[in-house]
């Protein structure tokens, strides 16, 4: 019985992982264009690549590329020579810069002291020609330094600050982060604490006086032209309870909790037994005159 002979398949092609990105498959293996491969298949053909054939052009080709290199050159060594210049002048403008610091520091300090000899100078001013009354005067215009009981009243921001919605105490004020402290919230605090009886009034070391203004300068707050950092620490001379118990009840009282209850203001009352308030910086009337009597004949 002949014997067959033995089947050989041939086994398929395994298919290529790539199949299914013919088109990307196709972009990779032909990055050149055809057009592009046939015309350069084509200068070949008729030797119109390579370098140039006739002496002319050659000489040409050779006096750009030592132009360019000599524009190359140059442009390097016009760098390196002006690189100390401009070093040399950044120096010098930085040590103008601290020289006109120093200056602009050392007029800070005078003013600071013509501030304070001017301030003793009405202190002394206002002591000679009060009589017994100097000193209550001297208190109730902020030109003498005072302590007694009072209460400390601690205002700061939200930590998390957040936009509030209509309705608030604060929804006309044009602010979208009512989370922070502003200059018209540190106003109502203020004239809260003197309606309810505070006899003198400080915020961060700063006396009030009845010439002071709490202003707003972008976001900062502004007492007297001074700019504030929070937290605000506002200290009060008065009875401390009774101070204490009306500003709470107080409409202005009542709106600090307000901003607690809605936008997360932070605020801390306590009474203390002595608190001490600086003098003002300076006391300057320039509009009010006394009123003098005239002597009847």
């Amino acid at each position: 019985m002949p014997q067959q002979p033995p089947v050989r398949s041939t086994p398929a092609r395994p298919a290529r992982p790539d199949a299914s990105m013919s088109l990307l498959t196709n972009v990779m293996d032909h990055s050149l264009d055809d057009g592009y491969a046939e015309a350069a298949a084509r200068r070949k053909t008729s030797g119109d690549g390579g370098m140039p054939k006739t002496l002319r052009a050659r000489l040409g080709l050779a006096v750009g590329l030592v132009f360019a290199a000599l524009i190359v050159t140059v442009g390097a060594a016009q760098a390196r020579v002006a690189a100390p210049v401009v070093a040399k002048e950044r120096e010098e403008l930085i040590d103008r810069i601290d020289q006109e610091t120093q200056a602009a520091d050392k007029l800070e300090d005078s003013v600071d002291e013509l501030r304070a000899d001017v301030s003793a100078r009405q202190r002394e001013a206002l002591r000679d020609s009060g009589g017994d009354r100097s000193a209550l005067v001297g208190i109730l215009s902020g030109a003498v330094a005072v302590h007694g009981p009072g209460v400390r009243l601690v205002v700061n921001d939200a930590k998390d600050a957040s936009t509030g919605g209509d309705g608030g105490p604060r929804s006309t004020t044009g602010f979208s982060d009512t989370g922070r402290v502003r200059d018209r919230d540190m106003q109502r605090v203020v004239n809260g604490l003197w309606e309810s009886g505070a006899e003198a009034v400080s915020i961060n070391g700063q006396r009030l006086t009845a010439l002071s203004a709490i202003r707003a300068a972008g976001d900062a707050i502004l007492v007297d032209n001074r700019p504030l950092v929070p937290p605000y620490t506002v200290l009060a001379v008065g009875d401390g309870g009774e101070l204490s118990d009306r500003f709470q009840n107080s409409a202005d009282g009542l709106y600090l909790h307000a901003l607690q209850e809605n936008y997360g203001i932070r605020t801390a009352l306590s009474v203390e037994d002595d608190v001490r308030l600086p003098a003002a910086p300076s006391v300057i009337v320039r509009t009010a005159q006394p009123i003098t009597e005239k002597g009847t004949s």
